[in-house]
C-alpha cells in the first residue's frame, strides 16, 4: 500500500507539468493569431525585425541600418540576429542615397511581390574584413542574405562607387535581386590584398556584368547576367541567361542551359492593402532565367494567419502543437534552445526562419524532423549541434522504414516528384558558435527531396573545435531516391562528407574542404584506403549525375595525411560525373587521385593548381 501511494503521489507532478505545458502551448497558439495591421505583425515578429516604410526619412533608416551593421560586421559567432524588411516603395535618392553594409546574421529583404516593388537607390554591400593592413579577405563572410528587391547603384565615392559589392563566402545567398546602374562585384577589389573569397550562391536574380574576381567557386542558378569575369577553380551556372559557355577546365566554367528541377524559397510580402502573406513559388522543371521576367513569379499565396509565429522563448511544445493543428511556422530571429525536436507532420507545411533563426538541440534529439509527405519547405535556418550528440540534426523521412524498405525491397516511400519537399538556405554547424557534436547533419530518407543552397560545416575555428571535440561523421547522407542538390557545400567532416546511397541522385555544384585536423593517418582511414573520399556514391546506388565539383585539402597538423581518392562512384551504367577537380590549398599530405584512381595528385608540388577530370567514366 505504501509503495502504491508513493507511486501515485510521484506521478502527480509529472501530470501537472504535462497539463501546464499544454496550457502554455494553447495560450501561445492563441496569442499567435495575427491581425492584418502592420503594427500587429511588427509586434509578433519581435524587436529584431525592422520593417521600413518609404515614408520614413532616409536619415532615420540610415541610422538604424548603420547601427546594426556596426554591431554585426565582426560578430561572427554572436547570438544577435536581425531581419531588415523594406515595404514596397523607393528608398534613397540621387541626392541622398541609402548606402549600407550587411554583417553577420542579417537578412535584408524587400516586402514586395516582385523585386521591382522595392527599390533602393544606393548600395547594399559586403566588403572584405581586414585583419591586418595587408590581410583583407572575404573568406569568413558567412551567414547573411539579400533578397527580393532592386538596387539602383549610386552614391559613395572613389573605388567603392564603382560597383555593388557582395564579397561573401558560404551561407550568404542572393535571391530575387535586380541590380541596375553598375556592375555587381563578388570580390572587394578596393581593399588591400589578398582579397580572397570562397564561394557563394545567386538565384533568380538579374544583374549587369559580374566581376567574379578572386571567388574560388560560385554557383548561379536561374538568373540573367550581363557577363562574367574570371574562373579560379569551379564556377557553375544552370539556367542562366548570359552565362559564359561551357569550357571546364580552362576557364573553369560548367554551364548547363537549364536547371532540371528547382523551386524558389517562400518569402514574406505585403499586398496593395498592406496585408501580409507568404508567397510560395511554384515548382519549375527544365527552367532558365528569372521567374519574374514576365510579371510576378508563378505560385500561390498563403495567409499570414496560417502561420504560428515563434520566438526564441517559445516552448517547443507550443511549436509542435501548432504544427499538429495544421499551422505552418515562422521562426523569428534568435537562438532556439530545443529540448525536443520540431516535428513537421503534414504536406505543404512551411518552416521559415527570419534573420537566420538558429536551432540548437539540447538533448541529443534531432532539431527538426519531417514525415514522408509532399511539399514541405524548410528555409532560412542555421542548425547548430548541441551539447549532447545527435545522431542527425535534420531528418526527412523515417530512417528505420528506409532501412526496412532497402533490406526487403519493399516500396514504403512515396513518389513526391510532382511536389517535392525542399530545404533552401539551410546551414549546419558542428562547433564554432557553441560546443557540440552530431553524427550526421542532414539525413534524407524521402524520395525526390530538393536541396537548394546548403552549407554543412564542421567548424575549423571558433568555440568547441578539435578532433575529439566537435565530432561529426557526415554532412549529408542521402538514402532517398531521385534527390537533387543545387549548390551543396560540405566541409571538414571526419568521414565521408557526402554519402549518397539513393538511386537516381543529381548534384549541380559541390564544394568541399576535407578535415584540416586528422591527428594521424590511422585516425582518418576507412579501413580499405587512405582517408575518406569527400563524395561517395555507394555501390548499391543505380544512376547518379553530378556537375561542377571542387574538393580541396589543407591538412594543418604537420602530418603527411593522404587521401587516395577525393570521390568514389560505382562503375555501373547510369553514373556520369562532369567537371570534378582537386586542389592542394596548404599544409601537408596529398589527394592522390580525383575520382576512382583517375586524375593527377594534388600536393605541395602543384600548390593552388586545379587537377581536373572532365568526364567520368
Amino acid at each position: 500500500m505504501k509503495n502504491k501511494t508513493s507511486k501515485s503521489l510521484s506521478a502527480r507532478p509529472a501530470f501537472a507539468r504535462l497539463v501546464g505545458t499544454l496550457l502554455l502551448a494553447i495560450a501561445a497558439l492563441s496569442a499567435s493569431a495575427i491581425a492584418q495591421s502592420p503594427a500587429d505583425l511588427a509586434s509578433q515578429l519581435g524587436p529584431n525585425v525592422y520593417i521600413f516604410d518609404p515614408s520614413m526619412s532616409t536619415s532615420q533608416i540610415q541610422a538604424t541600418v548603420d547601427s546594426i551593421a556596426n554591431q554585426q560586421l565582426s560578430n561572427q559567432f554572436g547570438t544577435q540576429r536581425y531581419a531588415l524588411l523594406f515595404k514596397p516603395g523607393t528608398y534613397g535618392s540621387a541626392a541622398t542615397p541609402l548606402d549600407f553594409q550587411v554583417g553577420y546574421y542579417t537578412e535584408v529583404a524587400g516586402l514586395g511581390a516582385s523585386p521591382a516593388d522595392v527599390t533602393i537607390n544606393g548600395h547594399v554591400d559586403v566588403y572584405n574584413q581586414c585583419f591586418a593592413a595587408d590581410n583583407c579577405i572575404a573568406l569568413d563572410n558567412f551567414w547573411r542574405s539579400l533578397s527580393n528587391l532592386t538596387i539602383n547603384v549610386m552614391g559613395l565615392s572613389g573605388c567603392q562607387s564603382s560597383a555593388d559589392f557582395w564579397a561573401v563566402s558560404q551561407a550568404a545567398p542572393m535571391r530575387r535581386v535586380n541590380i541596375t546602374g553598375a556592375n555587381l562585384s563578388l570580390q572587394d577589389y578596393c581593399s588591400a590584398g589578398p582579397q580572397y573569397a570562397s564561394g557563394g550562391f545567386i538565384a533568380d536574380s538579374q544583374t549587369g556584368f559580374v566581376i567574379n574576381g578572386s571567388q574560388q567557386q560560385f554557383y548561379v542558378r536561374n538568373s540573367s547576367v550581363g557577363g562574367w569575369s574570371n574562373g579560379v577553380w569551379n564556377q557553375v551556372f544552370s539556367g542562366v541567361t548570359g552565362a559564359p559557355a561551357q569550357s571546364y577546365p580552362n576557364p573553369t566554367y560548367t554551364t548547363l542551359p537549364t536547371t532540371p528541377v528547382s523551386r524558389e524559397r517562400p518569402f514574406l510580402y505585403s499586398d496593395a492593402n498592406g496585408n501580409y502573406s507568404v508567397f510560395v513559388p511554384a515548382l519549375q522543371k527544365n527552367s532558365s532565367g528569372v521567374s519574374w521576367s514576365s510579371g510576378n513569379t508563378p505560385g500561390r499565396s498563403k495567409s499570414i494567419s496560417d502561420f504560428f509565429i515563434a520566438k526564441p522563448t517559445t516552448n517547443v511544445e507550443a511549436i509542435n502543437l501548432a504544427l499538429l493543428l495544421g499551422k505552418s511556422l515562422i521562426l523569428t530571429p534568435g537562438v532556439y534552445q530545443l529540448k525536443d525536436s520540431i516535428r513537421v507532420l503534414y504536406p505543404n507545411t512551411i518552416v521559415m526562419g527570419l534573420g537566420f533563426a538558429t536551432l540548437v538541440p539540447q538533448t541529443g534529439k534531432p532539431a527538426l524532423t519531417v514525415t514522408d509527405v509532399d511539399g514541405v519547405q524548410i528555409t532560412g535556418l542555421i542548425v547548430d549541434a548541441g551539447p549532447v550528440n545527435s545522431s542527425t540534426l535534420v531528418q526527412l523521412g523515417n530512417s528505420r522504414l528506409r532501412s526496412l524498405a532497402d533490406r526487403f525491397g519493399i516500396n514504403l516511400f512515396c513518389d513526391h516528384s510532382s511536389n517535392p519537399s525542399s530545404l533552401s538556405d539551410v546551414f549546419f554547424r558542428i562547433g564554432g558558435a557553441t560546443a557540440g557534436s552530431a553524427t550526421t547533419s542532414i539525413e534524407i530518407n524521402s524520395n525526390d527531396v530538393l536541396l537548394d543552397d546548403i552549407w554543412a560545416w564542421r567548424a575549423d575555428h571558433g568555440a568547441g573545435v578539435g578532433w575529439i571535440v566537435n565530432t561529426a561523421d557526415h554532412g549529408l547522407v542521402v538514402n532517398g531516391d531521385n534527390v537533387t542538390a543545387l549548390g551543396l557545400f560540405v566541409e571538414h567532416y571526419q568521414k565521408e562528407q557526402v554519402l549518397w546511397n539513393g538511386n537516381g541522385g543529381e548534384t549541380i555544384f559541390y564544394q568541399s574542404e576535407l578535415p584540416y585536423d586528422p591527428p594521424s593517418q590511422g585516425a582518418w582511414t576507412d579501413g580499405k584506403a587512405n582517408g575518406y573520399p569527400s563524395y561517395v556514391v555507394s555501390n548499391s546506388a543505380s544512376g547518379h549525375q553530378a556537375y561542377g565539383l571542387g574538393i580541396y585539402s589543407f591538412f594543418n597538423q604537420g602530418i603527411n595525411i593522404i587521401e587516395d581518392n577525393a570521390m568514389t562512384v560505382p562503375t555501373t551504367k547510369g553514373i556520369q560525373i562532369n567537371d570534378v577537380g582537386t586542389v592542394f590549398l596548404n599544409g601537408s599530405g596529398q589527394i592522390t587521385h580525383v575520382i576512382n584512381g583517375q586524375g593527377t595528385t594534388a600536393s605541395i608540388a602543384n600548390d593552388g593548381s586545379l587537377n581536373p577530370v572532365v568526364l567520368y567514366p
